[in-house]
């Protein structure tokens, strides 16, 4: 029981910094100028060149069919995830994206639900979801005050759509690999395939930003090292151990924290103001991950 305890209370710090990472990401994008993918290409540099450290030397899986769902999980978990959701943002506003990038734990749950016969929607599984649903629109509508409100905006709202699922397939495809290779050699191909992904990109919007930057300014330094060794490197080692143990869908289910993460380091970092309904708001996040959490397993 404790060390489940222990599972969940990292689940829930993993999606904390991974919330908070919008403040590195707002410094190097606003202040210094580097691209989206240019961020997300040194972060998975670094994280690969830190897990390469600790991971097993074997190079490829055991079968081909494995290697394939390496693949994927780069893909899923990396690249496609991190370029839908990045490309739909100025298509649509940011506050749809956030929202409909959070519901991923819900397609997560449906999405196993789908392929594995054994698990089934319970009750408290399904008012849990619906809270924390609940609670995501409530923090990323009215959370700040903002008036930005609801919009459509298609092709945008699908892109983020697509992050999604993109986002549930690899929570699936990462507790079916766990059974049969360690977290570690597992990261390290999703920081691989995720790398090699995203280098055709770079073809056509060629890297700009100055690489001894990297060395000159000790804030940009900091920032990607956090986003690197932190954010990517150790918080997705741990995701793969916790979603090994506790599940693709419990792990899942603490996506929803993430806009709460979000809405509370911008409140007290970048001074951005907090309502009462985004309080309310995360008060109905934190109970419906608990109570949806009660009847899942794996």
């Amino acid at each position: 029981m404790n060390n489940k305890l222990v599972l969940h209370l990292i689940a829930f710090v993993i999606v904390v910094i991974w919330g908070s990472t919008l403040v590195s990401s707002k410094v190097l994008l606003e202040i210094y100028h580097m691209r989206e993918e240019e961020i997300f290409f040194a972060r998975m540099v670094i994280a690969y060149i830190a897990i390469w450290f600790i991971s097993p030397k074997q190079l490829f899986s055991n079968t081909k069919r494995d290697e394939f769902m390496m693949f994927l999980l780069g893909v899923t978990g990396g690249s496609l995830y991190f370029l839908a959701e990045n490309f739909a943002l100025p298509l649509t506003t940011a506050n749809n994206v956030a929202f409909i990038v959070a519901v991923s734990p819900l397609v997560t749950v449906l999405l196993a639900i789908m392929f594995n016969r054994e698990m089934h929607m319970t009750q408290n599984l399904a008012i849990g979801s619906i809270m924390a649903l609940i609670g995501v629109a409530l923090v990323v509508f009215l959370g700040k005050g903002e008036s930005e409100g609801i919009t459509f905006s298609p092709i945008g709202d699908l892109l983020a759509l697509l992050a999604t699922f993109s986002f549930g397939l690899y929570c699936l495809l990462l507790k079916k690999l766990g059974d049969r290779y360690s977290s570690e050699f597992i990261t390290r191909k999703v920081f691989g395939y995720g790398m090699l992904t995203t280098l055709p990109l770079f073809i056509f919007r060629p890297w700009q930003f100055p690489l001894n930057a990297f060395f000159e300014n000790p804030s940009i330094l900091f920032n990607i090292l956090f986003l690197g060794l932190v954010a990517s490197f150790l918080c997705f080692f741990l995701w793969s151990v916790v979603t090994k143990k506790l599940g693709a869908c419990a792990t899942a289910n603490y996506i929803y924290v993430s806009p709460v993460a979000t809405i509370i380091v911008s409140w007290l970092v970048l001074g951005e103001k907090m309502t009462l309904m985004g309080w309310i708001g995360s008060a109905l996040i934190l109970s419906g991950v608990v109570l949806a959490n009660k009847d899942i397993e794996e």
